[in-house]
């Protein structure tokens, strides 16, 4: 399908989306690989499990709220919210100096992913077709992946080249231009509610979305490792003679934007479970793989599988997700596969840590045990796939 097809079926406020959705993602990211050492400088080492931990944190229990807002007061001032929260986190940095400071401010920065990527997802979910909504997905992330695989580079850049003030004011500057994006923008939900504090009142109800807990434990138990190499990696890469910690970033980030477009083609036409199957399997080698580096090129040949496994199972278990949800709790929906994301990385980003403990002995079986993690998404893919053969076959008799 090329982009002249894509330029027909899906309108410019798409494209606008897919525009702000790569810098927000590269305002956020850009700071990541840096603030391991950051913290270390501030005399908060031990900490930096919590780094995105407590940001981790912030926005899954912002989910909920997130969730019932989008599908009442409308997608875009949601937007608009979390892209505020990252431009007001990177002019704080610089000014909050302390590691309680720090850690504080790692925890008000995460409501920017509890909130922006929700209503981002149910925008994009109203307005493309129903039957290509992986391709939508895989489109939307090919956006968002530029945003993650460019941000880490620049802000290690500009840290190295200039200072890490610089590097977060860049950031503030990225979230700026993508709520500036959103101006005039026209509004997908429809029948919207003025926001009022009652709304902020959650029930149980509006938590979790049972319809998309499969796809929403698939995602977690693949995200582990995301919470791991978020974690790791700076210290791994610096372990192997690289000073640039964003490269790895890079690397996988490139190979997970080359694949997605095509991967949630796919998962359109073969469907979304052989698609994850697929995606599992080689998340588990590349994990292997980084446990076992021994050199920087096995690190980054192994970046860039991990990089593919990424690109395939994201925009499938999205679409997947929006498959089991109804039109009306699609943000809640939505939101129940982010708090799953958000539990995944955050609980990768503490385990890995803690198994690390600073001791480089410890990467191997720190990736192993994120590999295995895996390899239970990949086990439940295989139990689910067979009990929903099982119900096809008790209906048709």
């Amino acid at each position: 399908m090329g982009t002249i097809n894509w330029l027909k079926v899906y309108n410019f406020q798409f494209w606008l989306m897919c525009l702000g959705s790569f810098l927000f993602f590269a305002s956020f990211n850009m700071i990541i690989p840096e603030l391991p050492e950051y913290i270390s400088s501030l005399g908060g080492a031990k900490f930096k499990g919590l780094i995105i931990a407590l940001f981790t944190l912030t926005a899954g229990i912002s989910r909920p709220f997130s969730g019932k807002l989008t599908d009442t007061v409308g997608r875009i001032p949601i937007m608009v919210f979390g892209s505020a929260v990252c431009l007001v986190a990177g002019l704080l940095y610089p000014v909050l100096g302390t590691v309680a400071g720090f850690l504080l401010l790692r925890l008000f920065h995460g409501l920017s992913t509890g909130f922006k990527p929700t209503a981002t997802s149910a925008y994009i979910a109203d307005v493309a077709p129903s039957d290509r909504r992986g391709e939508a997905m895989g489109i939307l992330g090919f956006f968002g992946s530029i945003g993650m695989a460019s941000g880490p580079v620049l802000g290690s850049y500009l840290a190295m080249r200039y200072s890490l003030n610089i590097m977060f004011y860049t950031s503030s500057i990225l979230a700026l231009a993508s709520v500036l994006v959103l101006i005039g923008m026209k509004e997908s939900l429809k029948n919207r509610v003025p926001f009022k504090f009652s709304l902020l009142k959650i029930k149980k109800e509006d938590i979790l979305e049972p319809r998309v807990y499969s796809s929403s434990l698939v995602l977690l138990l693949n995200v582990f490792a995301f919470g791991a190499i978020l974690t790791i990696i700076p210290d791994l890469t610096i372990h192997l003679g690289f000073t640039n910690k964003g490269i790895f970033f890079a690397i996988f980030t490139i190979t997970s934007l080359m694949v997605r477009i095509f991967a949630g083609q796919a998962s359109d036409r073969y469907g979304r479970i052989p698609l994850l199957k697929i995606a599992s399997v080689v998340i588990i080698i590349s994990l292997v793989l980084i446990g076992l580096s021994g050199n920087i090129y096995t690190f980054y040949i192994a970046a860039g599988l991990y990089g593919i496994g990424v690109g395939i199972s994201t925009p499938t278990a999205y679409a997947w997700t929006i498959d089991l949800s109804d039109d009306v709790h699609r943000g809640r929906a939505l939101a129940t596969m982010f708090i799953a994301l958000e539990a995944g990385i955050g609980a990768g980003a503490l385990i890995s840590a803690w198994l690390y403990d600073n001791n480089p002995e410890n990467f191997s079986v720190t990736f192993m045990i994120s590999a295995g993690m895996s390899a239970l998404a990949l086990i439940y893919l295989f139990h689910y796939a067979y009990k929903m053969r099982r119900l096809s076959a008790i209906k048709s008799t």
